[in-house]
């Protein structure tokens, strides 16, 4: 059986204290750039799909994220490379060359010229520009992850670790941010001809900057172990075949632990938004875009809370919270939301579906962290989450619009309610709340 432990006896040591929370915040700048890059392609897809297919096509919506599901094909390729990366040469090195290709794509799609100059050749760059973000999004989930948990010192693993969610949902939060600003200064044909640009040029200038602090962090994994694989005295570290044959089952659990949080999280923070945009697009867009904004900062302000919680009650509280929440309250938030026109209701529904959220969101990181060993658990991090994250979570967007397109929104509900079930099934038979955990370093 595995475990979702609780830390031990939180550390007195300021020093050791103050170094985990430098630390942590230079990790999570990082990490709110690269996920600021993601989430400002959902968020300003309306406004640029004009510049790449042709306003004629009804099929265009589906195209934009049918990209957007690609990208997530990448992402398990990118776990292993930068997964084994990570575990041979040093997380901070991985997550410092993740955050560089980040900012080069971004500032490709900055750049590119629209369909009615090249044709479909914009499609295409928009389509590898995206592929290469995937790619290193996949490698930026498990390094930081592992890094974020790693560097916090035990006792306040599932608080600081918790920050990892709260720059995740922070990049989400900016690209709101950022729409909102152009809202105000700018009309919608403005922001669909040029303003997107800049969106995505602020991400790539921001990742520039990051690129500086990531080089200013303290690596994780000890010197003696990157030495070691230097050198090809260790042979398991970021190995395949380690993972697959000798640490098989922290993988399948991995997998599983992340397919109904992965679906809900999309579906709720991707979806739920887009509900909120279309329902209020007609008469008064700025509205939509405020009560987005605000409820997304109600989520990133509760991670920190569901950590701290964590810490006190065991990991596996939060997990079956969020998964008997996800299985109850789903149906309600895919179907209603999309109707609700008033804004104190859409804001509701929304904010009840993330406090349910966060007892995955706010301890998914040091749960996974805790199931390796440190010379495979950037690669079996990256790995599990990167493959039901592809699956479940990167589908989602463009499995609800489809339902939408053909009337079967009830369909998509039952879906995301199953997937959430099975993991339900993990959290309470597969998961404990108290025992010996790898970031303790004592063997199960």
């Amino acid at each position: 059986m595995s475990t979702t432990s609780q830390s031990a006896v939180p550390s007195t040591d300021g020093a050791a204290l103050r170094r985990s929370i430098s630390n942590t915040l230079k990790g999570s700048a990082g990490n709110l750039v690269e996920w600021y890059d993601v989430y400002v392609y959902s968020v300003f897809a309306v406004y640029f799909e004009s510049q790449f297919f042709s306003p004629e096509d009804k099929n265009s919506t589906l195209y934009v994220w049918a990209i957007f599901a690609a990208t997530f094909l990448m992402r398990p390729i990118g776990a292993w490379f930068f997964g084994r990366f990570a575990d041979r040469h040093g997380r901070r090195l991985a997550l410092t060359v993740s955050v560089t290709l980040m900012a080069f794509c971004s500032f490709i799609i900055a750049i590119t010229p629209t369909a009615a100059s090249i044709g479909i050749w914009a499609a295409i760059i928009l389509l590898f520009a995206r592929l290469l973000q995937g790619f290193a999004t996949g490698g930026e989930y498990g390094a930081s992850a592992t890094y974020m948990s790693e560097a916090a010192i035990p006792g306040r693993r599932g608080f600081l670790s918790s920050f990892h969610y709260v720059t995740l949902v922070g990049g989400h939060v900016l690209a709101q941010l950022t729409l909102f600003v152009m809202l105000t200064f700018w009309a919608k044909p403005e922001i669909s001809e040029w303003g997107w640009r800049i969106a995505f040029g602020i991400g790539g200038i921001a990742a520039v900057v990051v690129f500086w602090l990531r080089r200013g962090m303290d690596e994780s994994l000890s010197e003696s172990s990157i030495e070691a694989a230097r050198e090809g005295k260790d042979k398991k570290s970021g190995s395949m075949y380690e993972l697959f044959v000798h640490q098989w089952r922290p993988l399948l659990l991995c997998f599983l632990i992340t397919a109904g949080g992965t679906i809900a999280f999309y579906t709720y923070s991707v979806n739920g938004p887009k509900m909120i945009q279309s329902a209020f697009a007609g008469n008064d867009p700025m509205t939509g875009t405020l009560i987005n904004l605000g409820v997304l900062a109600f989520l990133m302000v509760l991670q920190p809370v569901g950590g701290w919680l964590s810490d006190i009650i065991g990991r596996k509280s939060l997990l079956v919270f969020f998964g008997v929440g996800g299985v109850l309250y789903s149906w309600y938030l895919i179907t209603q939301l999309p109707h609700q026109h008033d804004a104190t209701l859409a804001f509701l529904t929304l904010a009840l579906g993330f406090v349910i959220l966060t007892g995955y969101t706010s301890i998914n990181a040091v749960v996974k962290a805790e199931l390796f060993p440190t010379h495979i658990r950037a690669l079996g991090v990256g790995f599990g989450y990167a493959l039901a994250n592809s699956l479940f979570g990167g589908t989602a967007p463009l499995l609800y619009q489809g339902a939408l397109k053909t009337g079967h929104v009830d369909w998509f509900a039952i879906y995301v309610t199953a997937t959430i079930a099975v993991s339900l099934v993990v959290y309470v038979f597969f998961l404990t709340n108290k025992g010996p955990n790898w970031l303790d370093g004592t063997r199960k």
